[in-house]
């Protein structure tokens, strides 16, 4: 799925006007999995509970009753994961599926608050130079800027067992 790019912070305002509970998990310079579960740890202000493994973080996103001011949902913006996504494909893989988990657990769960996930750029990329070969992005399409919404009506899941 291929978004156009907007910009992130008056979507985040947009949110909070409608009474969403919004959180950034900026990413940027998370290269592994113990980096990722700190950063979603501060971010999230997840409780003592949740430790360093996937199946705690699994657990606090469908709990969210931590998470104060959700009279209308929450969303989480997840910026700077490209650089964690390829360091680490199998673990990034492993936290989209549990983050398309843990939205279509609350969008089950009815009408209600709920989760969105937004995975986005924090900054524009740079143009690329112009050069032989072609663009930036796979069979030389251009690409977007931003990352698959989450939120979304999630992919084809590919259930896989999570590694502690």
């Amino acid at each position: 799925m291929t978004l156009h790019p907007q910009p992130l912070a008056p979507a985040l305002a947009a949110a909070e006007a409608a009474g969403r509970t919004t959180v950034r998990l900026d990413l940027h310079g998370v290269r592994d999995k113990a980096g990722l579960m700190r950063r979603c740890g501060d971010a999230l202000r997840l409780p003592e509970w949740v430790g360093g493994n996937w199946d705690a973080l699994a657990d606090a996103l469908r709990d969210l009753s931590w998470l104060p001011g959700a009279a209308e949902g929450r969303l989480v913006a997840v910026t700077g994961w490209r650089g964690y996504a390829e360091a680490r494909p199998a673990e990034w893989e492993t936290f989209v599926e549990l983050l398309e988990e843990a939205v279509g657990f609350w969008r089950e769960r009815g009408p209600g608050p709920g989760l969105v996930v937004v995975l986005a750029e924090s900054e524009p990329e740079p143009e690329p130079e112009p050069g032989p070969g072609p663009g930036p992005g796979p069979g030389g399409a251009p690409e977007s800027g931003r990352g698959p919404a989450a939120g979304a009506p999630p992919r084809t899941p590919r259930l896989k067992r999570r590694r502690g």
